[in-house]
């Protein structure tokens, strides 16, 4: 093998891995969206690894097309730049979208006190919530729609250094060099999100928050909303 493909393979590594834990939008979403939305483990993985294949195979795709086509990687360059900030507006709108119905549910679902009476054997009092633990059932499931939606914002997400780094210069070697820094960068990427993700939501899951429970979506829409802005305005 190309000894360039390898130095550049041990780049493709490297750059996934500090790429990704430097960028909170990696993984906040997904830990906030799992504790808000009182996801298992399982589940959260799940999520997270789809999102993650989306962001990086839309950028291998795109620079497979550049390569084939013949596309001037400084055009890539612009195009994924135009993608990154269709993401992050999509991020914040989504986030505080997320805030404001979280805020609306947590005003709405304040505790009360019921009183019930059962049949001539008495009446009782008890404080509940119309979307936490108890008997009567007051809402029907909706479809939850929230995993797709951040598929969509992963998806048009770009892995900025992927293309003009990593991509093109191995493929003055060959494709087979071309596509193995591809997987290379794309394998650490996912497995970066998964790792940070799944370790920090195992610790968050222990977290008793008490009545600041009924306040975890709007602060999961906070977070989301506030990781699109790093990345507008701050460029992370």
């Amino acid at each position: 093998m190309d000894s360039n493909i390898l130095v550049l393979c041990g780049t493709a590594a490297s750059i996934g891995l500090i790429h990704t834990a430097l960028g909170p939008d990696h993984y906040l979403p997904f830990i906030m969206m799992g504790r808000a939305r009182k996801w298992s483990l399982t589940r959260t993985a799940q999520i997270t690894f789809l999102c993650g294949l989306g962001h990086v195979l839309s950028s291998v795709i795109l620079g497979l097309i550049g390569y084939f086509v013949g596309i001037q990687v400084m055009k890539l360059n612009a195009f994924e730049a135009f993608r990154g900030s269709i993401a992050a507006w999509l991020l914040i709108g989504f986030g505080f979208a997320y805030f404001l119905w979280g805020i609306h549910r947590a005003i709405r679902n304040k505790p009360h006190t019921h009183i019930h009476s059962h049949g001539g054997k008495g009446a009782h009092e008890h404080e509940h919530t119309h979307t936490h633990d108890h008997a009567h059932v007051h809402d029907e499931k909706s479809p939850n729609i929230t995993p797709w939606i951040l598929f969509t914002i992963f998806v048009f997400g770009p892995c900025e250094p992927l293309i003009p780094i990593l991509m093109y210069p191995a493929a003055e070697s060959s494709f087979f060099g071309m596509a193995l820094v591809a997987a290379v960068f794309s394998l650490v990427t996912i497995a970066t999100m998964m790792a940070i993700v799944m370790m920090t939501a195992w610790g968050v899951s222990f977290a008793k928050l008490g009545r600041l429970e009924r306040y975890t979506h709007a602060t999961a829409g906070a977070v989301i909303c506030l990781s699109g802005l790093a990345i507008q305005l701050l460029g992370l």
